[in-house]
C-alpha cells in the first residue's frame, strides 16, 4: 500500500498539473452557490469527476473491485485537504460518493454494488437523499411516505422536502414507511429509487439567496423494484443511520475548511475583506477580537479533525465526534459570514457584480443558516453530544413502543 506521504505527493502533483487554483471569488464559506447556467455546470462537473476517477482520486477507500483504491480513510483525508485549494467542481457528487456509496458498501448485495458504485465514481449518475418530510425533519423516524409491496415491486406515495440536487439526480436514497403496525423505528425500509420515472415530481424551493439549491419531491405511485431495497424490509432505520453518520462527517471536521489548505484559503479571504473595506483589525479592537476569535475557532476545528483522524487510524469509528464537528462548522460559518458582511458597512447589503467578491459574502451570509439544518439541526447535535459524550439522561419519549399507526400525527 502506498504511504500517506507518497499519496499526498501524488495527489498534489496531479492537482498542480491539471486543476486551476481557487480564486478570491471561489469562497469556501459559500455553501449554496447560485449558478446562472446550472445545466452547463452539471456537465462540467461530470467532465471533472470522470477525470478525477480516471486519475484514481475518487472512491479512495473503496475496494478496487468497485473502482476504488483500497486505501485508508487517512488517504481520503489527505486528498480532501490537498484538493481544497483547487477549483475542482465535483461537489454535486458528494451526496452519492460521500453518503450513498458507503451505505451501499455496508448494506448492499454484490449485485447492487456492481450496479451502482462504478457509475457513481465516474460521474455518470448523480444521487440525492430523500429523508426529510414536512412532518419528519429532526425526527426522521416519523416519516409518513408509504411504500406498499406489489408483486416484485414497491409502490411509493408521499412527499420529501429540502432535497439537494433532486432535479438533476438519477437515483435517490429513500426511506419510507413500509409497516405502520410496528414501532416507528422498525417499520421503515431503505430504497434506491429511480428519480427519472413518471411517478416522481420535483419542484424547486426558492431560498432567500435567490436560488433553488433545494427541492421538494412528490411520489405518486412511483415504483421501486424489489431488488432495489437495501438490506431487508423493516431495516430502514439502521441503514439510514449509516448514511447520516457519513453525512455529518462530510459536513463537519473533514471538510475543506478543516485542513491547512482550508485555513489558508480562509485567511486570504478575510485579508481581502480587510484590504477592500479599509477595516484594519490591528487598529479596530472590536474587529480585531472578532478576527482572532474566528481564527482560533478555525484552528480548534482543525485540531478536532485531527482527533477524528487519530481515532480512524486506531481502527475505531467516530460517532459523536461527527456531531461535534458539524455543530462547530455551523457556528464558525455564522461568525465568518457576519464578520465579512458587517466589515463592509453599507456595501454589505450589495449582491452581484457591484458587491465585494462578486457578492460571494452576501451569499455566504444568506446561506449559512442552511448548514444549521442540513445533516441534523444544531439542537439534535446537542442532544447527541449530551447523551453520548456527557452521559446526560435521555429525554423521556413516549413514541418508541406503540405502533406507528397509533401515534398522533401532525397532518
Amino acid at each position: 500500500m502506498i504511504s500517506v506521504d507518497d499519496f499526498r505527493a501524488e495527489a498534489r502533483g496531479w492537482l498542480e498539473a491539471n486543476v486551476p487554483l481557487r480564486t478570491i471569488e471561489d469562497n469556501p464559506a459559500v455553501l449554496f452557490p447560485e449558478r446562472a447556467d446550472e445545466a452547463g455546470y452539471v456537465e462540467r462537473s461530470r467532465h471533472w469527476q470522470a477525470r478525477v476517477a480516471e486519475a484514481g482520486f475518487t472512491g479512495i477507500t473503496w475496494p478496487k473491485a468497485y473502482g476504488g483504491r483500497d486505501l485508508t480513510p487517512i488517504h481520503q483525508i489527505a486528498w480532501t485537504q490537498e484538493s481544497a485549494r483547487y477549483d475542482l467542481p465535483v461537489e454535486i457528487f458528494g451526496i452519492g460518493i460521500g453518503m450513498g456509496g458507503p451505505t451501499v458498501l455496508s448494506w448492499g448485495t454484490d449485485e447492487q454494488k456492481e450496479r451502482w458504485l462504478r457509475p457513481m465514481l465516474r460521474g455518470e449518475e448523480i444521487w440525492c437523499q430523500l429523508f426529510s418530510e414536512p412532518n419528519a425533519g429532526s425526527d426522521v423516524a416519523s416519516v409518513q411516505t408509504r411504500a406498499v409491496r406489489d408483486g416484485d415491486e414497491w409502490v411509493v406515495n408521499g412527499q420529501k422536502v429540502w432535497t439537494s440536487g433532486a432535479h438533476y439526480s438519477k437515483w435517490g436514497m429513500l426511506i419510507a414507511r413500509s409497516d405502520p403496525d410496528v414501532p416507528k423505528h422498525g417499520g421503515m425500509t431503505y430504497f434506491i429509487i429511480d428519480m427519472e420515472q413518471p411517478g416522481v415530481v420535483v419542484r424547486p424551493l426558492r431560498q432567500m439567496t435567490g436560488g433553488s439549491n433545494f427541492t421538494e419531491v412528490f411520489f405518486d405511485d412511483a415504483r421501486v423494484p424489489a431488488d432495489a431495497v437495501l438490506g431487508s424490509p423493516g431495516m430502514g432505520w439502521s441503514i439510514a443511520v449509516t448514511t447520516l453518520m457519513n453525512e455529518r462527517a462530510s459536513i463537519g471536521a473533514l471538510g475543506a475548511l478543516a485542513g491547512a489548505s482550508g485555513n489558508e484559503a480562509l485567511l486570504r479571504l478575510l485579508a481581502e475583506v480587510a484590504r477592500v473595506t479599509g477595516v484594519d483589525p490591528r487598529s479596530d479592537p472590536v474587529m480585531r477580537d472578532r478576527a482572532v476569535d474566528i481564527m482560533v475557532r478555525t484552528r480548534v476545528l482543525a485540531f478536532h479533525a485531527g482527533r477524528i483522524i487519530a481515532k480512524i487510524e486506531r481502527g475505531e469509528i467516530p460517532t459523536a465526534e461527527g456531531s461535534v464537528a458539524k455543530l462547530a462548522i455551523g457556528d464558525l460559518l455564522d461568525r465568518i459570514a457576519n464578520f465579512a458582511v458587517e466589515a463592509q458597512g453599507g456595501r454589505g447589503m450589495l449582491a452581484g457584480a457591484d458587491a465585494l467578491a462578486g457578492g460571494q459574502w452576501t451569499l455566504a451570509f444568506l446561506g449559512y443558516p442552511g448548514i444549521r439544518i442540513a445533516g441534523g439541526t444544531d439542537e439534535i447535535m446537542r442532544n447527541i453530544i449530551g447523551e453520548r459524550v456527557l452521559d446526560l439522561p435521555r429525554e423521556p419519549r413516549t413514541d418508541r413502543e406503540p405502533a406507528f399507526a397509533q401515534l398522533a400525527k401532525n397532518t
